[in-house]
């Protein structure tokens, strides 16, 4: 019934509004933040990468593109992308699988050398053992997995959008 006295007439489009739901509104409301050790992760990645690709005369054709797909990668989870996450937990998953594997690869009785390896870092030098060296790669391996499969870093994705990168 319409009110003659009322300032402002309501319309019939305005019935006929969609209903929104509540996880539709939860969604709107509760913004995902972006966690730091993604972020660290993601510094880390485009590091590695940018790297890479400063030594791509001295590496494989092979080697340059998986720089590139890694930065393809960066920017996927910045993105949001639901294949980022996918790709994030496979890359680091198979990394940890390589870093594990990396004692049994480079063990070669004939070429054993008997002393301990030096490590240069710049200004600091310093000899050490092949089982911390090994140690240490299969630690970051560990936290890169931790984080990938971390509740928070899930959340930083968006669940509605499809495993196309491109989107």
């Amino acid at each position: 019934m319409i009110n003659p006295m009322d300032p402002k007439p309501k319309v019939a489009t305005e019935a006929a509004a969609p209903v929104s739901t509540a996880a539709e509104n939860t969604e709107l409301t509760t913004k995902a933040i972006l966690p730091k050790r993604l972020i660290a992760l993601m510094v880390i990645y485009t590091l590695a990468a940018i790297s890479g690709l400063m030594s791509a005369p001295s590496m494989s054709d092979l080697g340059a593109m998986l720089c590139w797909l890694t930065l393809l990668m960066v920017i996927a989870v910045f993105g949001r992308q639901k294949a980022a996450l996918y790709m994030l937990r496979g890359y680091s998953v198979l990394q940890l699988a390589f870093y594990s594997f990396l004692p049994i690869i480079m063990y070669d009785p004939d070429n054993l050398v008997a002393g301990p390896t030096t490590v240069n870092f710049g200004l600091f030098q310093a000899v050490v053992s092949d089982w911390v060296i090994f140690s240490v790669l299969i630690a970051i391996g560990i936290a890169q997995v931790w984080i990938s499969f971390d509740k928070h870093v899930k959340a930083w994705f968006k669940p509605r959008i499809n495993m196309n990168i491109m989107s």
